[in-house]
């Protein structure tokens, strides 16, 4: 049966209530370390600032890529942050000149709420005036915040200010869906996470979670990570899992279940993995996941293929993508307007269930089409004597 336990559930709400933005990730890294120090669980940062599961430190990450094993090394990757903004100048006591980072919505966006922080904490709540689109009118480039309160500080340091869409509550629950401000990718560290509690410190010989800083603006963290060349001397077999919050689409509907992800809109992943992923999923889940090629945003994956490793992934569907209100729902008040993201929970439940499943042994990840030749093979015998 799917579903998540009382205690995973608070876990997950913990997580999404954090504020975050691209490269200001510290509230969601705290919550990080308060769940992994309490499940006596080992991790590192890497000179970047992302945070390595499963090992205490470096050499220890190394010794594991490099221990020889036909046990794959399943390398999960999610996102701490969030599109957002970040404080550029104080015009006055109470105005505040921003700089957006990743995506937005690009309409009704004049007069929206947002929310604005320290690493320290909840700083003040504001207004967004006079914004300014990107060139390719996709996104918001920049703007003015004005805040509720005109405050005695303002001469702080603005660039230590970040924020983002704000709502009624960071998470409110309807029935098995969540809004929040930010699903993507929270739902998918929070997927690492439980999949590491899971199996225990002492069962993560072919495991690791990277969570990584700024995806939002091209999977930066990720880039940085990869381009320390820690898989360069690899003796056993690497598989990267990416898991992310996507774009509901056509065949990859919001209760439905998770998506086996084929691709992104940047490429299509590794056959012989998915070919793993995909089989997995009709036995844990029938009728229960789906299967599409996520196209409606791109993924870490597609940073992890063009650094030669073997990659597969797995996504939640997400409605209201970026907090652009595509799908509605409540506090949505225009279309495409600022909206809260939605997912929901029977989906990130699957995820969870997925990606355990994905670390038992033995599954068929040197010849996964095995089964499938044989069948061929019947059936080309069957029919032979039609050649």
């Amino acid at each position: 049966m799917i579903g998540l336990s009382a205690a995973s559930h608070a876990r997950l709400l913990r997580l999404l209530s954090c504020s975050t933005a691209p490269f200001r990730e510290a509230h969601v890294v705290s919550e990080i370390e308060t769940q992994l120090k309490a499940s006596k669980l080992p991790y590192f940062f890497d000179p970047h600032g992302n945070i390595v599961l499963g090992v205490n430190s470096e050499k220890q990450y190394r010794h594991r890529i490099q221990k020889g094993s036909k046990e794959p090394l399943r390398v999960f990757i999610a996102h701490m942050d969030h599109p957002g903004f970040h404080g550029v100048k104080w015009l006055s006591p109470s105005r505040l000149k921003v700089k957006w980072l990743g995506g937005s919505p690009v309409k009704h966006v004049a007069g929206s709420r947002v929310w604005i922080a320290t690493d320290e904490g909840q700083y003040s709540r504001g207004t967004l005036r006079k914004v300014i689109l990107r060139k390719t009118g996709r996104a918001i480039d920049s703007a003015e915040v004005q805040l509720d309160t005109p405050l005695p500080d303002f001469k702080a340091k603005p660039k230590q200010l970040y924020g983002g869409f704000e709502f009624s509550k960071p998470v409110l629950q309807r029935g098995k869906r969540l809004y929040t401000r930010a699903a993507d990718d929270l739902a998918g560290v929070f997927a690492i996470i439980e999949t590491a509690k899971t199996l225990g410190a002492k069962n993560l010989d072919s495991f690791i979670g990277l969570l990584t800083r700024g995806e939002e603006v091209g999977f930066v963290g990720a880039v940085a990570h990869l381009d320390e060349n820690y898989f360069a001397k690899a003796k056993r077999p690497i598989v990267c899992v990416s898991l992310e919050a996507s774009r509901t689409l056509p065949g990859a509907i919001v209760g439905k279940g998770p998506v086996v992800r084929l691709g992104d809109w940047r490429t299509v992943f590794n056959a012989d993995g998915l070919k793993v992923l995909s089989d997995l999923a009709e036995k844990l889940l029938p009728g229960k996941h789906q299967r599409r090629i996520m196209d409606g945003g791109s993924c870490e994956a597609t940073a992890a293929t063009a650094w030669g490793m073997k990659t597969i992934g797995i996504s939640i569907p997400l409605g209201n993508y970026h907090n652009e209100g595509y799908e509605g729902g409540i506090e949505c008040p225009k279309h495409r307007g600022p909206a809260p993201e939605f997912v929901h929970l029977d989906d990130i439940a699957g995820e969870v269930k997925l990606c355990r499943g994905l670390m038992r042994k033995g599954l068929a990840w040197q010849d996964p089409w095995q089964r499938q030749r044989e069948i061929l093979l019947r059936n080309a015998k069957k029919h032979k004597p039609y050649l």
